[in-house]
């Protein structure tokens, strides 16, 4: 694979996306889908950054197809208001960029629906989003749905057994689960949509280290980490070079279904686009069934409106439970 940058992205004419996370890498993503011409949702929780975004967007690309719509991922209402919104607008998405995230905050914070805040958002917020978006998902040209993990991944594990961080909560350990949750995720989606004959393609992507405002945004501008980051900005990759595996995962013919794409230069932490090594922890398929079905209980089984009724009388992971089953065990 060459040098691959925003340059090499093919027309996008005709095809629709949807960007979560207003900034950083999202504003980078969004910003390269528009210039290829897609027409871009940009979604986030702050109006005011989002709007922000869309006009600096319009700015550079005065032919720009893009706007802003409101999603809270921490709120699983949120995510389905949002989700209801774009059904009732039109009738297919080509692309979802899952990128939103939040990183370290220091202690242990709920969403709305009483999740670890990093898993909440990085993770299921996501995993909700998606499910409820497939409808959309299964009728575009091509889908893809591109997964951000992070090269934080390779120390992660799944608890299983306290997947929320109850008894254990730890900044950089949950984080780490958290985006290896994301990985995890992206690989089992690609195996159900062949399975099930979705027609569209789960491809995960990472940033490397790039200099984005996440190490400044949860732990806090105070923070040993947030100074690091400010401090030492020029170990730090661009924004725009750290949205390069997205962009690759969401436009590159090359890339392919199930794949991993990441930096290939100093450890992944930066460089142009290539496949990524995959954790050995993501390749448990046995942890990823037993991930997706929690996550299905936990988010009010977004996915089922995707599964063929006779089908889901057989499979027993596509069972209908209430939103939030069982969280009083974990």
């Amino acid at each position: 694979m060459a040098r691959w940058t925003s340059a090499d992205i093919p027309s996008q004419q005709g095809r629709t996306a949807v960007v979560t996370g207003p900034g950083g890498l999202g504003f980078e993503t969004a910003l390269a889908l528009a210039r290829a011409g897609a027409e871009v949702i940009v979604a986030g929780r702050s109006p005011t950054k989002g709007d922000e975004a869309a006009n600096a967007i319009r700015a550079a690309v005065p032919s720009a197809k893009i706007r802003f719509e409101r999603l809270d991922l921490a709120d699983l209402t949120s995510v389905a208001d949002f989700a209801d919104r774009l059904r009732e607008q039109r009738t297919r998405l080509d692309i979802l960029v899952n990128n939103a995230g939040v990183m370290r905050p220091p202690q242990w914070k709920a969403t709305t629906d009483g999740f670890e805040l990093q898993l909440g958002i990085n993770y299921l917020g996501h995993f909700a989003l998606t499910g409820r978006l497939m409808p959309l998902l299964v009728k575009g040209k091509g889908a893809r749905v591109v997964t951000l993990s992070s090269i934080a991944a390779r120390q992660g594990a799944i608890h299983l057994d306290d997947i929320n961080a109850h008894g254990w909560y730890d900044p950089m350990p949950v984080y780490c689960q958290s985006k290896l949750a994301c990985l995890m995720f992206a690989f089992e989606l690609e195996r159900l949509s062949v399975a099930h004959g979705w027609g569209l393609s789960s491809i995960a992507a990472h940033p490397g280290v790039s200099r984005t405002n996440l190490l400044h945004n949860a732990p806090g501008k105070h923070s040993a980490i947030s100074v690091a980051r400010s401090m030492l900005w020029f170990l730090f990759q661009p924004a725009a070079q750290g949205a390069l595996p997205s962009l690759f995962a969401a436009t590159a013919p090359q890339a392919r279904g199930g794949g991993y794409y990441g930096p290939a230069s100093l450890g992944e932490t930066r460089g142009h686009p290539l496949p990524a090594k995959i954790p050995q922890q993501a390749l448990d398929q046995a942890v990823a069934k037993r991930l997706w079905d929690m996550s299905q209980e936990l988010t009010g089984n977004p996915f089922a409106a995707v599964v063929p009724l006779a089908r889901r009388n057989h499979d027993d992971r596509f069972h209908d439970g209430p939103a939030h089953a069982g969280r009083e065990d974990l």
